[in-house]
């Protein structure tokens, strides 16, 4: 069973929290690298494109003439071989989407977090809606040893007054349970998670 570090608003350490037992069990790294890998390519627009020799617009007049002068034959500036010629097996502008079934994400995303969990950069706090102002959240960082560090605050519900008084600081960045993924655990930020996520009762998706 993994456990967290729990704090309050002041940044008091509480008792550990249990993750839920979903959370659990031997970490796959090749899953999650392979769901990582799907999950980067989607960040790529796949627009990158380049010209064909029939796109350039060059002379279409023979180089030189086809015998007698001891050097290959070319029919037109536009090949490859020449500056400003086309380019061959170049990008074509396809984007290529790769598919991921959502159960594989799902438990690459659980195993990432016990992952990160064992190296102690997620902690629990059970305070989240209670933060009105800029100065609280960051006083509560510097009470728990976190100040000037890349933090992501995940919570359970919607908090736009959470996300209003965190935007301010450097390296804070606030995020709903629901949208986070492989790559958002894996990001190098310590996860302060909202204690009623590992409430197993609770409705996680609100």
């Amino acid at each position: 069973m993994i456990k967290v570090d729990s704090y309050n608003k002041e940044g008091v350490k509480g008792e550990k929290i249990a993750l839920p037992t979903n959370f659990g069990g031997e970490v796959n790294l090749n899953l999650i690298a392979q769901v990582t890998h799907i999950l980067n390519s989607r960040t790529h627009k796949g627009t990158s494109k380049v010209k064909t020799r029939a796109q350039v617009d060059r002379t279409k007049k023979k180089v030189y003439r086809q015998k007698g002068t001891g050097s290959a034959r070319h029919g037109a500036r536009s090949a490859p071989i020449y500056v400003g010629g086309g380019v061959a097996h170049g990008p074509k502008g396809v984007k290529r989407q790769l598919s991921l079934a959502s159960k594989m994400n799902k438990k690459a995303l659980s195993q990432a977090i016990v992952l990160i969990a064992k190296q102690g950069k997620i902690l629990a706090v059970d305070s989240f809606p209670s933060f009105k102002k800029t100065k609280e959240v960051f006083l509560f960082l510097k009470n728990i040893g976190l100040e000037g560090k890349r933090i992501l605050l995940v919570i359970n519900k919607k908090n736009d007054e959470l996300a209003s008084v965190s935007k301010n600081i450097d390296g804070v960045k606030v995020m709903l349970f629901k949208n986070l993924s492989v790559l958002d655990v894996l990001s190098g930020r310590t996860l302060l998670f909202d204690q009623e996520i590992f409430k197993p009762t609770d409705k996680k998706t609100k």
